[in-house]
């Protein structure tokens, strides 16, 4: 917002959102008719507003061929501003709609699919518990995925797994979990290995059952495989995780997962001998905008169940907090409608007689 303001102010310039709305669109979807569909105006008044745009700011935006929209350089260096400044303008909004005793709001988070059916029903059952006004929207999709739409301002948080890819200066992260990898097989064939445990290079040769392409899960099993010097066989491959544990359950083959999933499975699970095969999951928002209150209030909630369920000792198999998650940031107290001061936290003590029943 503030750089709008200054645009406004410092150059005398009259850019309005809904410009800017309309030109991330057409350089998103290269195309103006597609572009006006998905901001629900004609498209006509989209191209008259993008035209207008592009004389305030005294240069064109797009090269139009038919057939073929590209950015200019002037374009180029306005698609990120004008992301930041759509994202800043709805931050704004939703903080100033959301009620200081958080009666109502949004808050929208993204989690990779283990943990979507693993940690976070329990957590936001918790927060709905505590927070019944407040409307909760949940992503689903890999960690490369999630990142980005934090990046474009779509999602106030987001569970992926650590470390980033290329480490994007423009995320914040910590860590929230670390989770060990487990090898499930049917329960009617034999083990795939005669002792307790098994090291990576016992896959070799042996028919995977995969996920699809994207998943986290598939870039980490290939890699311990490449690293260990060998290329994966894969029986099938594609399925979620839902198909790749039925596939499993059906003898198709056998399946690295996490543990947090393997132990809800009515499968054969296998570790991973010393040192294992790990994975860290962590927390991520946008570094250069606050989340909002709501979604501040739903980390430290994230941050209170680890904590309480570890030391409850009723953490999954294979999963225990990441060294600092205590450090990752809770909300201040803040005064309430009434006038006392009362903390925004959840309570440190558990809500019912199961706090964390993970295998409800």
């Amino acid at each position: 917002m503030k750089m709008l303001v200054s645009i406004g102010q410092g150059y005398g310039l009259r850019v309005q959102l809904h410009q800017l709305a309309y030109f991330v669109a057409v350089a998103e979807t290269k195309h103006f008719t597609r572009a006006a569909a998905r901001v629900h105006v004609a498209q006509p008044s989209l191209s008259a507003q993008i035209r207008a745009l592009e004389t305030e700011l005294g240069s064109p935006l797009f090269n139009r061929a038919r057939g073929n929209i590209t950015l200019t350089a002037a374009g180029e260096a306005l698609l990120p501003l004008a992301r930041k400044i759509l994202a800043d303008a709805d931050l704004a909004r939703r903080e100033v709609q959301e009620l200081t005793d958080l009666r109502r709001g949004t808050v929208r988070i993204g989690a990779t699919p283990s943990l979507c059916t693993g940690m976070l029903p329990e957590v936001l059952r918790l927060f709905r518990q505590r927070y019944p006004g407040i409307r909760l929207i949940v992503e689903e999709g890999g960690s490369r995925d999630l990142v980005g739409e934090l990046a474009v301002g779509a999602l106030d948080l987001a569970l992926i797994i650590l470390p980033l890819q290329g480490n994007d200066p423009a995320l914040a992260t910590a860590p929230l979990l670390r989770e060990d990898l487990v090898v499930i097989s049917s329960p009617d064939g034999p083990p795939p290995v005669r002792g307790a445990r098994m090291a990576v290079e016992d896959l070799r040769d042996r028919p995977l059952v995969m996920f699809r392409r994207g998943y986290d899960l598939r870039d980490f099993t290939v890699g311990a495989c490449r690293a260990s010097g060998f290329e994966p066989t894969f029986a099938i491959e594609g399925g979620e995780m839902d198909a790749v544990c039925g596939f499993v359950m059906a003898g198709l083959g056998i399946a690295v997962i996490p543990s947090m999933v393997a132990f809800r499975q009515p499968l054969r699970t296998t570790p991973f001998a010393a040192p294992g095969l790990h994975r860290t999951i962590g927390l991520a928002h946008r570094r250069d905008v606050e989340p909002p209150r709501a979604a501040r209030e739903l980390r430290a909630t994230l941050v209170d169940f680890v904590v309480n369920a570890a030391a409850a000792d009723m953490l999954p198999p294979g999963v225990r907090p990441a060294p600092g998650v205590t450090d990752v940031a809770r909300p201040k107290t803040q005064p309430s409608a009434t006038g006392p001061t009362v903390p925004t936290s959840p309570p440190a003590g558990p809500t019912d007689q199961t706090p964390y029943p993970f295998d409800r």
